[in-house]
């Protein structure tokens, strides 16, 4: 077996596997022939495409299917795959019912729970690329720097795996955090308190992937509150969040 990209791989560079078919998170499973001998190649355009392809491989040989003549090609037909935690800070899940959430936030960045790989190397089996960590019933306190340390200490271990943290923003974090007396979306310091805190979080976590936002629904604040429209509030976020290849 060979498997990597063309340019870990002089072999896989050499070999005819039309890999632009695959795109930047695609891959392809090619059984081919390598001096005079029968072999499969894992390839791709990116380290994620091979370990997509690795575990596509894995569910071949687990269900049985035969693995001679193998020509499969595969590329994300979405690119953003996100789940959606609606863990809070002290572990309760809204509407939850396994127990605790994963995230130990007490614990981090310190300790760092085995189980936070299992679930990324999960995540990356069936190519999950983010997780949003905090609920969308958001709590400003995820904003302050020592839970951004516990989260830049997550994306740590998610990371190698392909999958980008995301946080939930709670819309009036400039009033809690940043003493302002407004949250209001055009208002030119809340607008430059984002950015500012946008950058703050790319310091810590440079792949941050951006921000999931409940406004103005079940008692959160938003930027109807202002009356302004949640087009207002997302194109604020977006600003603060696209200089950094963020969502």
């Amino acid at each position: 077996m060979v498997f990597g990209t063309p340019r870990s791989s002089s072999l896989i560079a050499a070999l005819p596997l039309s890999l632009e078919r695959a795109g930047p998170a695609g891959y392809v499973i090619r059984s081919v022939i390598i001096n005079q001998q029968p072999a499969t190649v894992i390839a791709a355009n990116s380290d994620i495409g091979v370990l997509y392809g690795a575990f596509h491989f894995l569910r071949l040989i687990q269900t049985r299917v035969a693995l001679t003549a193998l020509d499969i090609t595969s590329q994300p037909r979405t690119q953003l795959r996100v789940l959606n935690h609606w863990d809070n800070l002290e572990r309760h899940v809204e509407r939850g019912y396994a127990g605790q959430s994963i995230w130990d936030w007490h614990k981090l960045p310190a300790y760092l729970d085995p189980r936070y790989t299992d679930y990324a190397r999960a995540c990356a089996s069936i190519g999950i690329n983010g997780a949003v960590l905090t609920n969308v019933n958001a709590n400003a306190t995820s904003l302050t720097p020592p839970y951004l340390d516990k989260a830049a200490a997550l994306a740590s271990v998610l990371r190698p795996y392909g999958v980008r943290v995301y946080l939930t923003a709670r819309f009036s974090a400039p009033i809690e955090l940043g003493g302002l007396k407004t949250a209001d979306p055009l208002d030119p310091q809340v607008r430059a308190w984002w950015k500012a805190k946008v950058d703050e979080i790319y310091t810590r976590i440079p792949d941050f992937g951006g921000f999931l936002v409940k406004a103005n629904s079940e008692g959160q604040p938003g930027p109807q509150d202002y009356k302004r429209t949640h087009a207002d509030g997302a194109n604020m976020l977006a600003e603060a969040v696209a200089p950094h290849g963020g969502s």
